[in-house]
Formats: structure tokens, sequence, C-alpha cells
């Protein structure tokens, strides 16, 4: 065990652990510690300043599911675009599962949009569930706003795969449209653009939505595919 696992399971708590495991199909029960996430983040933040942080970020693979949520989180706190693109891009082959995958969520990337934009478009192509997932995640964070343009839409749509973590990001991509910016939303569901499962699970988050108003639900609910 490292020195840095030893202090990783002085945090550990094993009821979380089994939580964590029901929650995260297809690891095995002993890859996970069992750390709660806001104790986790506040170990990260320390953990930055310490000199075996760049180390840990260039030893993959990780044995545990925590090291892992440990790393996302490190990224994450990474001030310079070009090293947090580099450290992400090394790190996303070996993310396995949805919670690892969406817990990055790199700061520096609100200022640097449109090269990001372009980093994007290669993560949302890409046959790796969750590179595809982190991708259309980084869309919908960052460009459903102020920076959003209707064609970036085509992104998560030109999207086609049977992954259900896939599925579910573009699904809550879409609902997250609806409610930001229906005008140019609502013609991907009125037009069936998206896979049926997908169309029907966008309109069903969009109706549990309170940013959907009760007009705009009705609506959708006529919209479902049967």
């Amino acid at each position: 065990m490292t020195l840095l696992q030893e202090r990783l399971f002085t945090m550990q708590d094993k009821q979380y652990a089994v939580f964590q495991a029901k929650l995260t199909p297809g690891g095995p029960m002993d890859s996970f510690i069992g750390i709660r996430v806001p104790v986790l983040r506040k170990f990260a933040k320390g953990f930055t300043k310490e000199a075996e942080c760049e180390e840990f970020l260039h030893q993959l693979p990780h044995e545990y599911y925590d090291e892992n949520m440990l790393h996302g989180l490190l990224i994450s706190e990474v001030k310079d675009y070009e090293e947090c693109i580099q450290l992400t891009d090394c790190f996303l082959p070996f993310v396995d599962n949805w919670a690892v995958c969406d817990i990055m969520s790199p700061k520096v990337f609100a200022k640097y949009k449109k090269e990001l934009l372009a980093k994007i478009k290669t993560w949302s192509k890409s046959s790796h569930v969750y590179t595809c997932r982190f991708g259309i995640g980084m869309l919908m964070s960052h460009y459903l706003d102020k920076d959003f343009k209707a064609e970036y839409l085509e992104i998560p749509a030109s999207v086609r795969s049977e992954e259900y973590y896939v599925k579910m990001m573009i699904a809550w991509f879409f609902a997250t449209a609806l409610a930001k910016q229906w005008d140019q939303a609502i013609p991907y569901i009125e037009q069936r653009r998206l896979a049926p499962w997908t169309h029907n699970k966008t309109i069903q988050k969009a109706i549990e939505s309170y940013r959907i108003t009760l007009e705009q639900k009705e609506y959708l609910r006529t919209l479902k595919i049967k």
C-alpha cells in the first residue's frame, strides 16, 4: 500500500463504500475505500499543494475507485489550460464509471471556450463511453448560457450510441437545453431527431424539471414516442 493510499484509508466510511458500490455497477467491492465526496474534495484542495500530487497524476491506472475520484478532483483544480487538457486526455481512457466522469469539472475551461469547443467535438465522437459522456457534459456545462449557439445542439444530436451512460447524458443535455434554450431545442423533439429511448428520456427529465413551465410540460407530453 502506498503512503497516499494509507492516508485515504484514514478517511474510510465502510457503509458509504457499500453505498457507492451499489451506485457504480461493475466495479469490485474491494476497489471502494468509501470516502464521502465532501471529505475527498477537501483533501484534494490540500493535496494540490503537495509535491506528491504531480507524481500521482502521472500514475495510471489507479487501484481504487476513490483514487480515480481524487484524480478527477485534482484535474479540476489545474490552472493551466494546456496542462489541464493534457492531463484530462491521459486520464479519460481510464475512467470506467459515471461518477468519476461527472466529478471532473475543470475550472480553467471557462476561460478558454473557443479552444475547449474543439476538444468537446473530439471527445463527443469517441467510442469510449465516458470520454463521449464527458464531452457532452462539458458542452452542457459551458455552452447553454451566454456562449450558446444553436449549432452546438448538433454535437450531441449526432451521437449514436447504445451505451446507457451516453444516452442518459444526451437526454440530460437536451432536457437542460429545453430549460435554457427552449426555442432552439424543441425542434429536436418535435422532429424526433433523437433516438426513441433518448427522446422519451429527455421528455421525462424535462417534465421533472422545475425550470420547465407547466404549459411546456403539457406540450412535451404530447410529443412522447409510444
